[in-house]
């Protein structure tokens, strides 16, 4: 199983679908990064040489593209800044409700989690 920038890719998947296992890499970046190192999108991962994984791994550092651990921790912080300095996407982070505007009243199931059922109150 050939491993770029720390991950394992999938080696029974055509390189150009493996590649977007990476956090950060999608259709245009996998196609680009292809490109430049000029290998077939049709060739499977598991028959790449050594010299075309590490020719990846290079060119994935050379493109200057933030990917893996160094874009999950961007967006983080990118998070912690707007709760720390309390806008509103900021609160919405913090509170587990979506962010970009969507109503609330029936969707964002996702968000919210599973309804919480309602306590009749029975008149005596």
């Amino acid at each position: 199983m050939p491993r770029l920038v720390g991950v394992d890719i999938p080696k029974e998947k055509r390189i150009d679908v493996a590649l977007r296992y990476l956090y950060g890499v999608g259709n245009f970046l996998a196609d680009k990064i292809l490109q430049e190192t000029k290998i077939s999108p049709e060739k499977r991962a598991k028959d790449l040489s050594e010299e075309e994984v590490s020719r990846l791994t290079m060119a994935i550092q050379k493109l200057g593209y933030k990917v893996e651990g160094d874009l999950r921790r961007e967006v983080s912080q990118n998070i912690k800044r707007l709760i720390d300095i309390q806008s509103w996407r900021g609160m919405r982070h913090k509170k587990g409700l979506p962010v970009r505007g969507q109503r609330t009243r029936t969707n964002s199931r996702t968000r919210k989690g599973p309804k919480k059922g309602t306590t009749m109150l029975v008149k005596k």
